[in-house]
């Protein structure tokens, strides 16, 4: 992104920014596209911060139709239900996203996103995605890394009080301080589908629960050709069942994932705008990480519970598990 400089306007505007990060990590972001499919709570509160850090441009993706569901913490959705008809949830997002920073670029991307071709993926330089499927989650970051140029690429699940955030920054070389010295770094990662498949006795001994539970509810969902958050808690015993079936394949004790949780992961359709709203902001952190090249970036997995209101970092890699 060694475009031009900043214009005027653009340096009056993002001045207290750049006063933080730089004019030239505010140049990377001024010249960014970021794609964004799922329009759900915690990707609309990362939606925001984007666009009010300054981002080049935002397409954003959702053909669904408004629910009552997808209202309660979606403050994009206009209160005037009359503009709603014939409108998919993304184009009535578009217009009040604009709002918030009228330097920045809002569009509607319509489509199936597992259908997108990878020349398209191509012309962004971050790709986040939210309320997909696990072969969705794979195929797109596959998409993404088969392309030249790197595209960072992030999924974010919510449900109930839990998320989820995952990262492939792919070979990802950036500067770091130390004192008065500068010195660079690389942090390399694995794809989706080489996280997700570490053997779990190879994983860190108190890795988080919301992991492994995740797992489960994903693989669930996947025989069970079910969307996103098409579960409820009548499904308990069949999840159990698998629970009891992955963990003797990977020779670990099924307390690892306690009921308790599953059951919340079951439930979990209704949105909670706290959780969104941190999610959000640390996601939104994340983007802003990988493209101004500022700061260390998160490696690969972010768990949040609200129950315990603790944030955690899970290094999972194959990489790591093999040295």
């Amino acid at each position: 992104m060694d475009g031009e400089e900043l214009t005027e306007h653009e340096t009056a505007l993002y001045d207290r920014q750049i006063r933080v990060w730089g004019a030239d990590a505010q140049r990377r972001l001024s010249k960014s596209h970021i794609l964004v499919s799922g329009l759900e709570g915690s990707v609309i509160e990362f939606c925001k911060n984007i666009v009010l850090a300054g981002v080049g441009s935002v397409t954003i993706n959702d053909d669904r139709l408004v629910t009552e569901e997808l209202l309660s913490a979606n403050f994009l959705i206009p209160m005037d239900k009359s503009v709603y008809s014939g409108r998919s949830l993304a184009e009535l997002c578009c217009e009040s996203l604009k709002d918030f920073n009228p330097m920045v670029r809002v569009s509607v991307e319509r489509g199936e996103l597992s259908s997108f071709s990878i020349d398209l993926f191509g012309k962004f330089d971050a790709v986040v995605i939210n309320c997909c499927s696990l072969a969705t989650k794979k195929s797109v970051n596959e998409k993404c890394r088969k392309l030249l140029k790197r595209v960072a690429f992030y999924t974010v699940d919510c449900r109930d009080t839990c998320a989820e955030i995952f990262v492939d920054l792919q070979n990802y070389t950036y500067l770091k301080k130390k004192g008065d010295e500068k010195f660079e770094c690389l942090v390399e990662y694995p794809s989706f589908e080489e996280a997700i498949f570490v053997p779990w006795k190879s994983l860190p001994k108190k890795v988080s629960k919301l992991y492994l539970a995740m797992r489960v509810i994903e693989k669930f969902e996947e025989l069970e050709g079910r969307s996103p958050g098409e579960t409820s808690t009548s499904d308990l015993f069949n999840v159990q069942t698998l629970r009891r079936e992955l963990c003797e394949a990977n020779s670990v004790s099924e307390s690892l994932i306690p009921d308790s949780l599953l059951v919340r992961l079951l439930k979990g359709k209704t949105e909670f705008p706290p959780v969104c709203a941190i999610i959000g902001g640390i996601l939104g952190q994340e983007v802003i990480k990988a493209i101004s090249g500022k700061g260390d970036p998160l490696k690969n997995f972010f768990f949040y519970d609200a129950m315990d209101g603790k944030g955690l970092i899970e290094d999972i890699s194959k990489a790591k598990t093999e040295g």
